[in-house]
């Protein structure tokens, strides 16, 4: 532990806040804190003067732990927090002895490294708190071959020390490792440093300090490469009409299957690429598409274990915190997610180069990189509703900073990576291309499923009714106009494969919002028709709730009458008319009220298994207005909660017997760099959780219930909405 390089160097004073910001790195002894905090600084400097101070110049001697705590929380600490030089006496450690006086100088930032700088004596003066872990036996031999005999005869008594003054840590509240802001793992990895001044960026208490590291990491150039889609020939094989495409066409389930064989969480695939994965498809390219919903497709995965970046947002004991994983160090944000999401997103559009940097910014196509991934519904407790415990988290996403665009109108795509020159990127790169070149012209195969899922109910027949008479009481009452009633179907299997599922799903029931996902333990599967909320880069905000629907008729006559029933009816007018009010007026907080307009209202769309009456709003974005806010005063989708949003929210969480619905409910897609976002509502959607001992399968389904609703007509609409997904999976609705 004894040192010889010197320390505390002084900066010229310059213009600063009164309070410094003070970083914290703790960690057990050759875990790497002194290392990691040298980088820090290194890094740091570059921007502003930084000073740091090691504990281990306090500790008075070997049994000197508590001793050099209590003397850096109650004398040095509090003057460098304060603005003020500290001067505090270094201990000699060949002399065994106090040694000379020393001067650690004020500055904007100070780091302070050493076991026990994350005391609870001395947290409250401390800005974030980072705890370096490092394997035990690492440990050892990286102190030993530091410092040499000189440790040797001490380690096991100073270990035996640490473990005394940890336990007590614990004993009287949080341990460090428990408090701190960010863990870091394998601190000897030489991205190390990058990622946890990467896992900083993320603390809103340090959003401010370290402005000039986040542009710096936010103008990273973004390497774009243009594909023609070639006019090949296709051997359709004796397919089916309807699963035929056109020659050179490339179906981006095909590709994405080619890119990410391990999809399935059963599977140990040689890479992990595939661990955090999704697929945003357009899987109906030749339907009625005023929207331009059915043109793009992306692929996309969180770029392998040396740059993942991930974030979950859930629920805890001690309140709701987001959990931002960058490489080897992880971030705690405790706090609002759409908070997070606020300082996340990055709104200022990347550089692009490349041969395809032109045409894929001509082309109307937003999405360059970003965060990827989905907003469950218990994400209401931050715009009026209640809070519910889910068993998946309520947000996940991962940074995608590269990805595949599929352009199916112009039959092109795009390769996007960041232009960093990495070696992993460049074979991705090369995957990439050899999967677009082998799936012109292939349809995917529509694969047999291992088992036939067997479903319960939450809910019978009756229960359902009953749900549904209590809410007409409601809107009777004057509680509500509408309310979205909802329940679930679940069953448990010792093994599935979600790829196969999605595959069969897709066929069964092409859609512009068709998803896979794969979060770790959690595949998502759906074929979602309806659009939550778009962002353009521009600012205009696109809304196209879906309220009403029709089962699809075999008979062309029948079927046509069918779509004219849903045409004609007034209650089904009534529901979407009811929810464009209520989303016109979640988007008008955040928009110019003189951009807001309906340009289609109660407009019949006709999909493989339903048809559906769908509206859709505009409004553009205010000045200045936070669009992460935008997106949280529209959430949850109006159209699965009903209105008004906020009392209705509330009658939901009594008639569901307060079930959360999880992912269900809730939004899924994209939020890029450059401020685009376009998200859609997760229904006929399949969640799929893994554990050791196999799958837990859920498909959420409801209706929304007005005063003319007729019960039983609500329970068939419920199994008429789970058709698609259930009949691609040779299931029956429960009996």
């Amino acid at each position: 532990m004894p040192t010889t390089t010197a320390r505390h160097p002084a900066h010229p004073r310059s213009p600063r806040s009164p309070r410094p910001v003070v970083i914290a790195v703790d960690g057990r002894s050759g875990a790497g804190k002194s290392t990691l905090a040298l980088e820090l600084v290194t890094r740091l400097r570059r921007h502003r003067p930084v000073t740091l101070f090691h504990l281990e110049d306090l500790y008075p001697g070997w049994d000197g732990l508590d001793a050099g705590v209590d003397a850096f929380a109650s004398e040095v600490l509090p003057a460098l927090a304060a603005g003020r030089d500290a001067v505090w006496r270094a201990w000699d450690w060949e002399t065994g002895s106090t040694g000379p006086e020393c001067v650690s100088r004020a500055a904007e930032i100070i780091v302070v490294e050493g076991v026990g700088v994350g005391a609870r004596s001395a947290r409250g003066l401390l800005d974030a708190l980072i705890w370096v872990d490092e394997d035990d036996d690492v440990r050892r031999d990286r102190a030993l071959a530091r410092d040499g005999a000189t440790y040797e005869p001490y380690w096991d008594a100073w270990a035996a020390q640490e473990s005394r003054w940890l336990a007590a840590e614990a004993a009287a509240g949080q341990a460090p490792a428990e408090a701190a802001d960010v863990v870091v793992s394998q601190s000897g990895d030489e991205a190390a440093i990058d990622d946890t001044l990467a896992a900083l960026l993320h603390l809103p208490q340090l959003h401010d300090a370290l402005a000039a590291e986040a542009a710096e990491r936010s103008a990273h150039p973004v390497a774009v490469e243009e594909i023609h889609l070639g006019a090949g020939a296709l051997d359709d094989g004796g397919l089916e009409p309807d699963l035929r495409v056109p020659a050179g066409a490339v179906v981006a389930a095909e590709v994405f299957g080619r890119l990410y064989p391990g999809v399935s969480p059963e599977n140990d695939p040689d890479d992990d690429l595939a661990e955090h994965a999704i697929l945003l498809e357009a899987s109906n390219p030749g339907a009625e598409d005023p929207s331009g919903r059915n043109r793009y497709s992306i692929l996309a995965d969180a770029s392998g274990p040396e740059h993942r970046q991930l974030a979950e947002h859930r629920l805890t004991e001690t309140g709701a915190v987001t959990v931002v994983t960058t490489g080897r160090a992880t971030a705690r944000v405790p706090g609002p997610f759409f908070a997070w999401l606020d300082r996340a997103w990055e709104t200022t559009a990347p550089a692009l180069t490349g041969d395809g940097a032109a045409s894929l910014t001509a082309s109307g196509c937003d999405f360059r990189t970003g965060w990827v991934g989905w907003l469950g519904y218990e994400l209401k407790r931050e715009s009026g509703g209640s809070t519910l415990p889910s068993s998946t988290p309520d947000a996940a996403l991962f940074r995608a900073d590269r990805a595949v665009v599929v352009d199916h109108h112009e039959r092109r795509a795009w390769l996007i990576t960041t232009d960093r020159g990495d070696d992993a990127d460049a074979a991705w790169s090369e995957r990439a291309r050899e999967a677009l070149r082998v799936s012109a012209g292939v349809v995917p195969l529509t694969p047999t499923l291992a088992a036939t899922p067997v479903f319960a109910c939450r809910d019978s027949r009756e229960e359902y009714l009953a749900k549904v008479r209590a809410a007409q009481a409601q809107i009777t009452e004057g509680n509500s106009y509408e309310v979205c009633v909802t329940t679930a179907l679940t069953t448990r299997l010792p093994a599935w494969d979600p790829w196969a599922a999605y595959l069969r799903m897709r066929v069964q029931s092409p859609a512009p919002f068709a998803v896979f996902a794969r979060f770790g333990a959690v595949a998502i599967a759906g074929t979602s028709p309806e659009r939550f909320l778009r962002m353009g880069a521009d600012g205009w905000m696109r809304a196209e709730p879906i309220k009403g629907t029709r089962r699809r008729a075999a008979d062309p006559t029948e079927d046509a009458g069918l779509k004219q029933n849903l045409a004609m009816s007034a209650k089904d007018r009534a529901e979407n008319i009811m929810i464009v009010d209520l989303l016109r007026n979640d988007l008008v907080k955040n928009a110019d009220p003189a951009t807001l307009h309906v340009p289609r209202l109660c407009h019949i769309e006709s999909y493989a298994s339903v048809h559906q009456m769908v509206s859709t709003i505009d409004a553009r974005l205010r000045p200045g207005a936070s669009r992460a806010e935008a997106l949280a005063a529209a959430f949850p989708p109006g159209s699965m909660t009903g209105a008004p949003k906020i009392s209705t929210m509330a009658i939901l969480d009594e008639l569901e017997d307060r079930s959360p619905r999880g992912v269900y409910s809730g939004a899924i897609g994209y939020f890029a760099d450059g401020g685009a976002a376009d998200t859609s509502v997760v229904i006929r959607t399949l969640i799929m959780e893994y554990d050791d001992a196999g799958c837990t399968l859920t498909l959420g389904v409801g209706g929304a219930v007005t005063a003319d609703s007729v019960p039983e007509e609500e329970w068939d609409e419920v199994r008429t909405k789970a058709f698609g997904v259930l009949s691609a999976l040779d299931a029956e609705f429960p009996a």
